[in-house]
């Protein structure tokens, strides 16, 4: 484990130009060391996000006594990737973020718990909540960063909740093994979210990532 500048712990999940379709575009000029980890960075924040989402689903919809604690570990997610807008946009721009981004994560668990207890009217109102929500982080993440197009974040945050939703509906319907298969999707989308915003970030603030 290493330490990235920002202060969070940063676990080796390494990415390499050998492999990874996002470094081809940067071919010609190179990538640096600081580019690479901050990439291993937001890939590990996304897929925090995705797994313990998975994993709140899941203690929801089999009445697991984790469910309190797993909750919990997900909302940390939340400050996690705040401090990261923190860095880069301030105080104010990252709680912004916070705000919007438990949003959610909150409004994801009620539409989990609505579709258990079987409430169509509770579901359909989380859901129409949820991705309004996914509107306004788009809105928002587009408003911070000229690389991050309004209509390529809503797409891509739409898309996100197309495969939660997906998923939540095999595991209450107890279907396993598309409940698993659609998590492989889940897992690559929120890969590409990741190396997205990295790029954003990335090409915004230039000079953070020389060394």
């Amino acid at each position: 484990m290493y330490m990235y500048p920002t202060g969070i712990p940063v676990y080796p999940h390494p990415i390499h130009p050998d492999n990874h379709l996002f470094f081809h575009s940067w071919s010609r000029t190179g990538i640096s060391s600081t580019a690479v980890q901050f990439m291993n960075l937001m890939r590990m924040l996304w897929e925090q996000h995705v797994a313990w989402t998975r994993m709140t689903v899941i203690s929801i919809a089999e009445g697991l006594a984790d469910e309190e604690e797993t909750t919990k570990r997900l909302l940390r997610n939340v400050p996690d990737m705040g401090a990261v807008f923190r860095l880069f946009y301030g105080n104010q721009v990252a709680s912004q973020f916070e705000t919007l981004f438990r949003d959610h994560l909150v409004i994801a668990a009620e539409l989990v718990k609505a579709a258990k207890a079987g409430d169509s009217v509770k579901a359909a109102d989380a859901e129409k909540r949820w991705y309004a929500n996914a509107d306004q982080l788009a809105t928002f993440f587009s408003s911070i960063n000229p690389y991050w197009p309004e209509a390529e974040m809503k797409k891509m945050m739409r898309e996100h909740l197309d495969l939660l939703k997906a998923e939540v509906i095999y595991r209450l319907n107890k279907q396993y093994a598309s409940d698993i298969a659609i998590y492989d999707r889940i897992e690559q989308q929120a890969l590409a979210m990741a190396d997205m915003f990295s790029q954003g970030f990335i090409q915004q603030f230039p000079s953070a990532f020389n060394a």
